[in-house]
This record gives C-alpha cells, sequence and structure tokens, in this order.
C-alpha cells in the first residue's frame, strides 16, 4: 500500500474486493480482513481507506464496526479527501441532472448511493431544503455537508431530519432539528411547499413522513391525466392527498383520500382548499383495509382505486407475510371496482420483487373471477436514479391496470 494514503487502511480478504469493483459501495464486516485491520480500531464514522488484500486500494470511504454494512465507499482512487469540497462537488453533479429534469426547484436533489453520496438524502422545497443522514459516517460529516448545501443552494433554511429506523442499526440517535436559517418560534405564516402538478401542498418538514414528501411517486401520478376524467376515484393510504388531489385537478368527478392519520387526513383537507379542489374531495379517516372492507359491504364501487401502501416488506425474512398482505389489499381493492375500472398498484417495498406484485394481483383477480389487463409498468422518478450495480437503489415498482369481469 502507498504511504501517501493519509487514512487509516480497511483491508478486504481476499477475493471481496470483486463486488466494488463492480460498482457496489457496501462492504459487509465478514468481507474484513480483521487481522490486519481490526474494527475495534476504529470509531464509527472514522474515514478509511479501503484495500484489498494485495494492498491495492479502492478509494476512500467510512467506517461503522457497529454495522452489518461496516463501510461504504464514497469516493474512487485517493485522489480526494472526504470533505466539505467533495461534498461540493457531488451536490454539483446532482443538482445538474435536477436542473435538466425539472423547471422549478422541487425535488430530490440527492438520493444517497446513486449520488454518490451514500447514506444522505436531500429534498428540496423550493428555498427549503430537508436533509435526512442515515450513518455514522454521514453524520460525523453533518456541519461539512450543512456548509456544503449552504454553498450551492443558498436556502432560506435547512432542516435535519435524522428520524429514520435506519439510524439504529448505525446505533444513532433520532432527532429532528434546524441546521440552518431561522424560523418562527410560533411557525406563522411560513409554510414549506411542494409544487407538483401545478398544485401546492403544505408538508411538515419536521413532523412529516420521511423528508414531508414522496418525490418519487410524481411521474407516476402525472399518468393519471388519462384515465381519471369524469370518473369517481378512491385513494388509499392518501398521506397529504398528492394522487386524489392530483386526479381531481385532472378532471375526476368524485375523489374520496382515506388515511389512518388524523392529522394526515386534516392536512389533506387544508391542502384540498388551497387548491380550490375541496368540492370534489372527500377526506376519511380510517384503517385501510377496514375501510375497503366496509365499502365493499356497502356496495360501493370507484371507477379508478388507487392503493400506494407503505412498504409491508422492510426485510428479507418479512417477505412471505408481505407479499400475501400486498395479495389481501389488491384483492379488497378490486372488490371496491367498478365492472371495468383502473387500478393503480404500489409498492416500495425493496423485497418485493415487481414480478411478485403483479403475481398478487393476478391472484387475487382469478380469486375475484376478474381478468386484469396490465397497461403501465410504474417505477421511481428519475430525481431517484437508480445505480445499476446497487439493487437496493431500485424499490419502487407498480402498475396500472384494467380490470375486467371475466
Amino acid at each position: 500500500m502507498s504511504e501517501s494514503i493519509e487514512y487509516p487502511a480497511l483491508y478486504l480478504k481476499r477475493g471481496e474486493e470483486a463486488r466494488l469493483r463492480a460498482g457496489h459501495l457496501w462492504v459487509y464486516s465478514n468481507e474484513i480482513d480483521v487481522a490486519r485491520s481490526p474494527l475495534g480500531d476504529f470509531e464509527p464514522g472514522d474515514v478509511c481507506a479501503i484495500v484489498d488484500h494485495r494492498d491495492k486500494p479502492i478509494g476512500i470511504g467510512y467506517v461503522n464496526p457497529n454495522s452489518l454494512i461496516a463501510a461504504r465507499l464514497v469516493s474512487r482512487g485517493l485522489e480526494h479527501a472526504l470533505d466539505r469540497s467533495l461534498v461540493v462537488h457531488r451536490l454539483n453533479v446532482a443538482l445538474a441532472l435536477r436542473e435538466r429534469l425539472y423547471a422549478e426547484p422541487y425535488y430530490r436533489l440527492v438520493y444517497g448511493e446513486s449520488d454518490g453520496l451514500p447514506g444522505l438524502v436531500i429534498d428540496r422545497f423550493g428555498d427549503v431544503v430537508v436533509a435526512q443522514i442515515a450513518t455514522a459516517g454521514m453524520e460525523r460529516l453533518k456541519d461539512e455537508i450543512a456548509a456544503a448545501i449552504v454553498k450551492v443552494l443558498k436556502p432560506r433554511r435547512l432542516w435535519w431530519k435524522n428520524d429514520s429506523s435506519i439510524r439504529a442499526m448505525e446505533r444513532l440517535p433520532e432527532y429532528a432539528d434546524l441546521g440552518h436559517g431561522e424560523y418562527p418560534a410560533d411557525g406563522s405564516g411560513d409554510e414549506t411547499i411542494a409544487r407538483e402538478g401545478g398544485l401546492d401542498f403544505v408538508v411538515d418538514p419536521v413532523g412529516g413522513q420521511k423528508t414531508g414528501w414522496f418525490y418519487d411517486q410524481r411521474e407516476n401520478r402525472d399518468l393519471l391525466a388519462r384515465f381519471v376524467k369524469g370518473k369517481r376515484v378512491l385513494d388509499m393510504f392518501s398521506y397529504l392527498g398528492a394522487w386524489g388531489l392530483r386526479a381531481a385537478a385532472a378532471g375526476a368527478s368524485e375523489v374520496t383520500c382515506v388515511d389512518v392519520s388524523a392529522s394526515a387526513v386534516e392536512a389533506t383537507a387544508r391542502n384540498a382548499e388551497r387548491n380550490g379542489l375541496s368540492g370534489r374531495v372527500n377526506v376519511v379517516r380510517a384503517d385501510a383495509f377496514d375501510h375497503l372492507k366496509a365499502l365493499r359491504e356497502a356496495r360501493e364501487h370507484y371507477d379508478v382505486v388507487i392503493l400506494d401502501p407503505p412498504a409491508f416488506i422492510k426485510k428479507r425474512k418479512d417477505f412471505s407475510e408481505g407479499r400475501l398482505a400486498y395479495r389481501r389489499l389488491n384483492e379488497l381493492g378490486m372488490q371496491v371496482l367498478a365492472r371495468d375500472g383502473i387500478l393503480v398498484t404500489c409498492s416500495c417495498s425493496h423485497h418485493m420483487p415487481r414480478a411478485n406484485l403483479l403475481e398478487a394481483v393476478q391472484q387475487g383477480a382469478r380469486h375475484l373471477d376478474r381478468q386484469a389487463q396490465s397497461l403501465v409498468a410504474l417505477q421511481q422518478a428519475p430525481d431517484h436514479p437508480v445505480h445499476p450495480a446497487i439493487p437496493e437503489t431500485d424499490y419502487l415498482k407498480g402498475y396500472v391496470l384494467r380490470v375486467l369481469p371475466a
């Protein structure tokens, strides 16, 4: 190994560099040669040089001895230090893509590994930025990241939304706080807005889900216009009403948004009023499965049913139970669907393969003696780019289906 490396070396076992050479960025704890580089010598978040068994450097990353993913590669080669300058460069590269894709500054700016900043997510809401750190290495760089964001974007405000459950795997505390700018003590007269499809949605960057909004479904929601005009629409797991309000704006005659969260239901009603859609949008607080059963018993039917649930399969071991949940949900959705209706179904579970989601729909359709036709395959928006060498970055899948009598 060259003496010019300024960071302590993390050595891999023989043959364990192949996945990294192919483009992946993760190093698992059982791939490390602990005789040459004991994990106990590192503190969580320490920067390291990742080196193969022949002393050939692969690149610079960071390490967490407490995590199954013990290290993540950030920069190939040894030319660039892991510092503010590198983060600024990666932000500018990410920004160039988003400005090519979108006319307004409302998008996911950084999508972790896919944008060369593993463990970091950044969403942009005009002049407000919400960032989320998932790893000890990025937590160690928090001040450098904040400074880089301010330099590149010059936001009015930066929120840290560091409360995801994945932080527990890195033994990091959960919190949300202000990283840059000022905020009125009572929050009056100061709203964070997500703009999509000509509509404005008020989001909560501190108390809301994830970073407050789900940009990953934007292009999928753009497809609604061709299916919903003059139709009766049911939006399950509606959160802030993104699918439902987009459907109403596209000409749906009636939209019902259903969510189990009281705050989400209230926010949907406010967003409907804000966009002049209250007359065609109903909001209901209910458990999705219970409500669909109640609608079935009441013999209610909708022309379009949208199912965009949270992840039912968070770990590989949950696959069988989760797959059954997706089938049950889609079967219930089809039971309240008109005879010639449109079903929009999605899964954000990485461990639910695309083919298995379609299979769950087909099994439900056959059990109901109905015929499904897949019209459009859905995927995450391009501001969530998939890294070809990292299957974990490809998580969102879905279908628009026509469901007919058999």
